[in-house]
């Protein structure tokens, strides 16, 4: 019961403070039934288990770090979970022989055909690329199948646009189950060598799941290729899976052509700082504005302004719970890949709390009936304000866009031309080294 009340609340704020904008399944591994160990990578603190939490449709027993089960409220959220506790040496969680026990439960949690959820990194951070894994989820699997029980390894990839921003992006891929026979001996994690295949082929499975940049300069470069690629296509940009192929391409380039390389990233990134410097985006130098065009979304939006009173209602009402999150952050100063934890945490604490408040607030000041609008009226009224927000934003910015465009029409001719050819350079580039790619 636990379990189903608190997935829910994760999932409903999970839902809103991110945007899941894809969760790529073909072969439905998420879903997956009998012994399991679901792996991922490990960019963002405590969202990373949250997510898999939130989709991976079976029960799942998690294995955290030992100081979460001390702090207050995560600590009891997590027994209540059934997780399990694994001490490490820089935690100074003491005795690390205490993780002998954590294994055994985790080995026996699969041969009663549980699922479990780890990230081999064994830590969260904020480098560009994968860390060196652990062997801990090998051994567990090899004992496991020793043992009699036919685990599987479904990996998982998380890729955030922003993973510390309110709303941003986030692309969850699963990737095909690795099939745990195919690397056991017989002899479990005695087996030195099946431990290190099987760690390597997890390592294999999420690298290709997810970017895997060799440097944080390198995304900027990854996306407006692929935003010009797909302009060149007609296509939408941002598309994960083309990223990730993208990046590939561009490991292979560096690596093979380096002074080929050195020219082509000058340019897109030359290109890329023009394009900020007037705040538009790769994309948005093709809109096409018709009269047809611009006078329904004028219309659109007059009729938007009927709900501005009710946003600013919202807005007024939540206004302490949108900036304590925030405040928090600047007064704990976390680590990038921890920020969004801080954030989410404070928020769960916080979201019940001034609901309360409100509804006790309008009941004393305006009678029963008021109170009851209020238990009644908040939820929606939260989600219907950042709603508003979030569209209002996007129509103020292509409102700029529009304006910036149709008063310098030279300027957008100019930039759209300068795309083109570059877009033309990349797609060749991407023409030449495809099937390497797509076969990596």
């Amino acid at each position: 019961m636990f379990y189903r009340a608190f997935r829910l609340v994760v999932a409903l704020l999970f839902r809103n403070f991110f945007r899941v904008e894809a969760v790529v399944d073909p072969t439905r591994a998420l879903s997956a039934d009998g012994p399991v160990i679901f792996v991922g990578n490990h960019p963002n603190g405590l969202v990373d288990p949250g997510l898999l939490f939130m989709l991976v449709e079976r029960r799942v027993t998690f294995l955290a770090k030992a100081p979460l089960f001390r702090m207050p409220v995560l600590g009891w959220i997590l027994e209540g979970l059934d997780a399990l506790p694994v001490f490490r040496k820089q935690d100074g969680a003491g005795d690390t022989s205490k993780n002998d026990s954590t294994l055994t439960a985790s080995v026996d949690a699969l041969l009663a055909g549980r699922a479990l959820t780890l990230f081999p990194e064994g830590k969260s951070h904020s480098e560009p690329r994968l860390s060196d894994l652990k062997t801990g989820c090998a051994r567990i699997a090899l004992d496991a199948f020793a043992k009699g029980a036919p685990v599987r390894i479904v990996p998982v990839g998380i890729t955030y646009a922003e993973k510390n921003r309110f709303r941003s992006a986030v692309h969850v891929e699963a990737g095909a189950a690795l099939e745990v026979s195919a690397f056991s001996t017989g002899q479990g994690s005695s087996d030195a060598e099946a431990v290190r295949r099987l760690t390597d082929a997890i390592g294999a499975a999420l690298a290709a799941l997810t970017l895997n940049l060799e440097q944080w300069e390198d995304l900027p470069l990854v996306e407006t290729a692929e935003a010009l690629y797909a302009l060149e296509r007609g296509d939408r940009a941002g598309d994960v899976e083309r990223q990730k192929a993208f990046a590939r391409g561009l490991r292979l380039l560096r690596a093979e052509q380096p002074e080929r390389f050195d020219a082509l990233k000058a340019e897109v990134v030359s290109f890329r700082r023009r394009l900020d410097l007037v705040q538009v985006r790769p994309e948005e130098l093709t809109f096409q504005y018709r009269s047809a065009t611009v006078a329904r979304f004028v219309g659109r939006n007059l009729v938007w302004l009927l709900g501005l009173p009710l946003f600013f209602v919202g807005m007024v009402v939540f206004f302490v719970p949108y900036w304590v999150p925030i405040a928090v952050v600047l007064a704990t100063k976390p680590g990038k890949d921890t920020e969004s934890t801080v954030k989410v945490l404070t928020l769960l604490l916080l979201a019940p709390f001034w609901w309360a408040l409100v509804v006790a607030l309008s009941w004393w000041s305006a009678g029963p009936v008021a109170g009851l609008v209020a238990l009644g009226g908040v939820p929606p009224l939260a989600l219907f304000t950042r709603w508003y927000f979030e569209r209002r934003a996007a129509a103020l910015r292509d409102a700029r866009v529009f304006f910036l465009f149709f008063s310098r029409s030279r300027l957008k001719a100019r930039l759209l031309a300068e795309g083109a050819t570059l877009a033309r350079r990349i797609d060749a580039v991407a023409d030449e080294l495809r099937s390497r790619v797509t076969a990596t």
